[in-house]
């Protein structure tokens, strides 16, 4: 099989395509064929070796831990999925690659009206941003500041915030503003003043604060919230314990439940899956140096 792969840490340059042996499943385990795998910020934030106090990583190494795919073989004990069958959800080897494996548990069957790229994109972002906003316990009526609002995570925070009843205020750059604003939110440029102007459209004060962007917000969001670090939780900023703010990393991803739930309403139109790019598996430096800028409406998707 094919994989791209890293045997030190750095930029974008350090991944290379490589030639391995198939992984064979072992017990609870499927080996699938990718068809798609999904590019996340934190997959970069991990190859440059800014994560190790949150994500210590074993060199060499493969990115990427989302999928979908075709089911190839399934080891023992394996009883929800047969070869053929078409999976999305997290793998347990690297996703950057033709092949990986995952456990039974960790997938959801793909549903008709999804596309690879849509279905790869899905996993890690609609699970991450139900899990957060189940541990911020937004509800109906609260206010959510949400940091990164445009990015794949973001995107699918506004969406389930604003199904819950909350108003969310999502920083991003002016030119995602109207994209913000047909997914439910209201939208606030970051950088200097961001305190002063979210206090301008939430005078009342914020409840909440999610930070999916991880580019140094939190000491604003710790004052937004009136000096207190309760109720407020990042996904991609490395310094979060020095200011006292919860690091949700997940452990091992969204419930099978939850992953066909989110499946069904995106295949249904119901949770809009935006994909920004797509690129040929090895060309995924190009698309980490993108994810990089900082400024990726929705998902990038890799194809071997």
């Amino acid at each position: 099989m094919e994989a791209m792969r890293y045997e030190e840490f750095g930029g974008p340059d350090v991944l290379h395509l490589v030639r391995l042996d198939a992984p064979r499943p072992g017990p609870g385990q499927v080996r699938a064929a990718v068809r798609a795998a999904g590019v996340n910020p934190i997959d970069h934030k991990i190859r440059n070796g800014w994560m190790e106090g949150v994500f210590p990583t074993v060199l060499p190494a493969i990115p990427g831990t989302e999928f979908a795919g075709v089911v190839l073989e399934t080891g023992e004990g394996v009883t929800a999925f047969a070869p053929g069958d078409e999976v999305l959800g997290r793998s347990a080897t690297g996703s950057y690659a033709s092949e990986v494996l995952a456990e039974e548990a960790s997938l959801a069957r793909k549903e008709r009206g999804l596309s690879w790229e849509e279905a790869a994109a899905l996993p890690v972002a609609a699970g991450t941003a139900s899990r957060v906003l189940d541990e911020l316990a937004v509800a109906e009526g609260e206010t959510l500041l949400l940091h990164g609002a445009s990015g794949g995570v973001g995107s699918m925070a506004v969406q389930l915030a604003a199904a819950r009843g909350a108003t969310v205020i999502g920083t991003a750059s002016p030119a995602n503003h109207d994209y913000l604003r047909v997914l439910g939110a209201i939208p606030v440029a970051y950088g200097d003043g961001l305190v002063e102007r979210v206090r301008e459209l939430a005078p009342q004060g914020v409840d909440a604060v999610f930070d999916a962007a991880g580019r140094g917000a939190l000491p604003g969001s710790v004052e937004l919230r009136g000096g207190t670090t309760e109720r407020i939780v990042t996904i991609a900023d490395g310094d979060a314990a020095k200011l006292g703010v919860a690091f949700s990393s997940g452990g091992g991803g969204p419930s099978a439940e939850r992953l066909a739930e989110n499946a069904r309403l995106a295949a249904a139109g119901e949770l809009r899956v935006e994909v920004a790019q797509v690129f040929p598996l090895a060309d995924a430096a190009s698309a980490h140096a993108l994810s990089e800028g900082g400024h990726v409406r929705g998902k990038l998707v890799l194809l071997p």
